[in-house]
């Protein structure tokens, strides 16, 4: 198992991924927030406009949206990357506030500019608030599944690893969150890794949580390639 650190200091730093159609670039915004250039298309994820200047960025073909928390969601960054033929992948809850998007619910599939994209679980089991509510609850928030070629890419969402986990087959690429008390600890996470068997990881949106926690329970498996980008 390899792990690989990179931490952007004035520019974004990005991974190329071969695929059968083509090379898929994956720039590392911070937090919760990607962007991926796959042949002529662009797809942002969660854009917020505190982690770019997204007058610099190119606009996007596609927005996936995954829940309502501000750090996912945000007008501003939303309308700065749009053109009149941009697709925003949505939510119901962030419907409300955004209208002209495309809802999707957990389970949905839907194939767009070529690409096809699955909407999966994404909700807390085990965290929650004081008041026994969890921090995201089932069927409010989605995970994406985006084929790219012959690379299917798991962007998780904010969730834990949920039971429903077990059906996603063939996943290559995952984003899994590790955002205490919010998301998965870096024991879920390794756990989801033990379900999912991705060729790489990217451990993401993982504040202040300790990235080193999870190589050293990983450090075994052999079949996972953890990679740690600037993703807090």
């Amino acid at each position: 198992m390899a792990s690989f650190y990179a931490i952007a200091q004035n520019e974004l730093t990005s991974d190329i991924i071969k695929t059968s159609d083509g090379d898929l670039e994956i720039t590392f915004i911070g937090h919760g927030t990607l962007m991926f250039q796959f042949n002529d298309l662009v797809i942002h994820a969660d854009p917020v406009i505190q982690y770019a200047d997204y007058s610099t960025l190119p606009k996007a073909d596609i927005i996936l949206i995954t829940h309502q928390h501000g750090d996912h969601f945000n007008l501003d960054a939303i309308q700065m990357i749009s053109k009149p033929s941009t697709s925003v992948i949505l939510t119901q809850t962030c419907s409300e506030k955004f209208e002209e998007g495309l809802i999707m619910k957990n389970g949905d599939e839907q194939n767009i500019d070529g690409l096809n994209i699955l909407a999966v679980p994404a909700y807390n089991v085990v965290h929650k608030r004081e008041n026994g509510t969890p921090y995201h609850p089932k069927g409010e928030g989605n995970g994406y599944v985006i084929s790219f070629g012959d690379k299917k890419v798991y962007i998780g969402g904010d969730t834990e690893n949920f039971p429903e986990m077990k059906d996603m087959k063939d996943i290559d690429i995952a984003f899994l969150p590790m955002n205490l008390p919010y998301t998965m600890t870096p024991e879920m996470v390794a756990n989801a890794v033990s379900i999912l068997n991705p060729g790489i990881l990217y451990p993401y949106h993982f504040g202040n949580t300790n990235t080193d926690e999870l190589v050293e329970l990983l450090k075994n498996n052999n079949s996972v390639e953890i990679r740690i980008r600037d993703l807090q």
